[in-house]
């Protein structure tokens, strides 16, 4: 099952004097990485957060949002007077000469770090809990988002894989022709030196040459590769990595059947082909 890294996840829970928001947004990546922010007082629980979080997403670059909002109004922030006072004297240094309304600078100040501190040292246990449930809650409909853009990217994957099974079968249908246009045209061209040849040693010569320019393992190769990618895609896990190898056999066999060929015909369905495969190969960066 295709599950995309593309995805978003948004939670909130109340409490009796709190709601509580998370927020994750997940992009491909090719490893996990998370990005947490948080107010400083739930610093402490960010490790068992991340935790979580890496046993259900696996892969992509997710940023977590966690935001605690008070319904009375009131707050465990306490304003550190001595560190706001020292802000607002060395503003007031750098720039004497202007005229600025001191809110103004307070405003700039209580920006700036530990212009608040919080006395509140211990999270309570239902608040711990509460964010514990809004995670899980926003992972899931997470995944459920990765999973709904995972289905869009199976059905254009098994779209051109179609396309691809396709211009393959153009290029069987087609290699007769080509064997025959190159035999012709050195019998023709030997015909044009108007030498007498040993047409015994000029016909093993031809079966040589020709054998340089035989592309039936590639076609088979590239089957099966093409057949193993459609078989993958209906794998209980979503591997995208074991598709991208798979991508790479397959390119491997498209670009020797077009060094072989020598046949423009064939080489346009060639050029056909690595179009298909470069768009599987974009949306693959985006599969878990």
């Amino acid at each position: 099952m295709i599950q995309s890294m593309t995805g978003y996840g948004k939670s909130t829970h109340d409490l009796t004097d709190q709601t509580i928001h998370v927020e994750l947004k997940s992009l491909n990546s090719k490893n996990l990485d998370i990005n947490f922010r948080a107010a400083s007082q739930y610093r402490e629980i960010e490790i068992p957060l991340r935790n979580k979080i890496s046993e259900v997403l696996k892969r992509g670059k997710v940023d977590v949002s966690l935001y605690v909002e008070s319904k009375t109004g009131e707050t465990s922030a306490v304003i550190n007077t001595k560190i706001v006072e020292n802000y607002l004297n060395q503003l007031q240094q750098i720039q004497p000469d202007e005229e600025k309304d001191l809110s103004d600078l307070l405003g700039i100040v209580m920006k700036l770090p530990e212009a608040l501190s919080t006395d509140k040292t211990d999270l309570e246990k239902h608040e711990v809990k509460a964010i514990e449930a809004a995670l899980e809650e926003a992972l899931q409909t997470l995944l459920k988002h990765r999973l709904d853009e995972g289905k869009a990217l199976e059905t254009d994957f098994r779209f051109r894989i179609d396309n691809l099974k396709a211009l393959v079968n153009e290029v069987i249908a087609m290699d007769p022709e080509r064997i025959e246009n190159v035999r012709t045209r050195l019998h023709k061209a030997v015909d044009d030196l108007k030498v007498n040849v040993d047409e015994n040693r000029f016909e093993q010569e031809l079966v040589y040459y020709i054998e340089k320019y035989d592309i039936t393992e590639e076609k088979i190769r590239l089957e099966n590769h093409l057949d193993y990618f459609a078989k993958n895609l209906d794998s209980a896990d979503s591997n995208g990595k074991k598709l991208n190898f798979i991508c790479q056999e397959i390119g491997r066999e498209i670009n020797t059947i077009g060094s072989k060929s020598n046949h423009a015909p064939m080489q346009k369905l060639v050029v056909k082909m690595k179009d298909e495969l470069e768009k599987i190969k974009e949306q693959l960066l985006n599969v878990l």
